[in-house]
């Protein structure tokens, strides 16, 4: 299904209803993001409750501006990955250890449980992964501060 070939809108149950040119009407729709982190506006789905794709958008910025709205607004409600601008404290280098980090969502503790939850998503990124279940991103590694580097370096 093309880019403009729908109607995207929120139900009274606040539920995104997708409707197709053709007429037919889903309730429940989920947008699903093809690559969340490598490449958050590129690739995205929007599924039906029962889990079948409905229509699929190459780029986010391709849709019409309410549609997107709606979309950005359903992901960011689902979604919660803070991105770790600077490690401030580390309890020790053996783990379980806990990570004081300041995100771009404020300051943060996290507890790593081992090493193995550190995953390098490419050579400079990083996720991370909390022993709540919280996924914290380390979007470019050369970009921390000489502490931070540090301090990460330790535990890779």
């Amino acid at each position: 299904m093309t880019d403009a070939s729908f109607d995207l809108q929120r139900d009274a149950f606040g539920r995104l209803v997708l409707t197709t040119a053709g007429g037919a009407r889903h309730a429940g729709v989920t947008p699903v993001r093809a690559f969340p982190i490598a490449a958050p506006d590129e690739g995205l789905s929007l599924v039906s409750a029962e889990g079948r794709e409905i229509a699929w958008a190459e780029h986010l910025s391709d849709l019409p501006a309410p549609a997107r709205a709606l979309i950005e607004e359903e992901l960011a409600s689902r979604e919660f990955m803070p991105e770790i601008q600077r490690i401030v404290e580390v309890s020790g280098f053996i783990c379980p250890s806990t990570w004081r980090v300041l995100t771009d969502r404020g300051p943060a503790d996290l507890r790593l449980k081992g090493e193995d939850d550190i995953r390098r998503l490419s050579r400079t990124r990083l996720l991370i992964a909390d022993s709540h279940g919280i996924h914290f991103l380390v979007r470019d590694v050369g970009a921390l501060d000489r502490r931070s580097k540090k301090l990460l370096d330790r535990f890779l």
